[in-house]
């Protein structure tokens, strides 16, 4: 579903701006990708699930945790190469499946 599909950009648009910020602030940034690393993992890992969404996920906690990489926007990225290169549907998972019987 499209609506699904540009919901995850802009959410991972989001998480790359807030990994971003931490080269705004001098000192302190470092020290907060610390904190920002892991949890980015995570919803790296959450936003793609599978053998795709895991290694994302342990690229984005590399690229997180050293310092000066904050500037590569691995969540965009990976929503370009699954949606745009790879060109993968995402289905609702609330969705509900009717099945119909049709009799002649």
């Amino acid at each position: 579903m499209k609506k699904n599909k540009y919901k995850l950009l802009k959410r991972g648009i989001v998480y790359d701006l807030i990994g971003m910020a931490s080269m705004v602030i001098p000192v302190v940034g470092p020290f907060l990708d610390i904190i920002w690393a892991p949890y980015a993992a995570k919803k790296m890992l959450d936003m793609y699930p599978g053998k795709k969404g895991k290694i994302a996920s342990v690229i984005t906690f590399i690229e997180e945790i050293i310092p000066g990489t904050d500037i590569i926007p691995s969540f965009t990225i990976m929503w370009l190469y699954t949606f745009v290169i790879n060109k993968e549907e995402v289905f609702d998972k609330d969705a509900k499946t009717i099945e119909v019987e049709i009799v002649q």
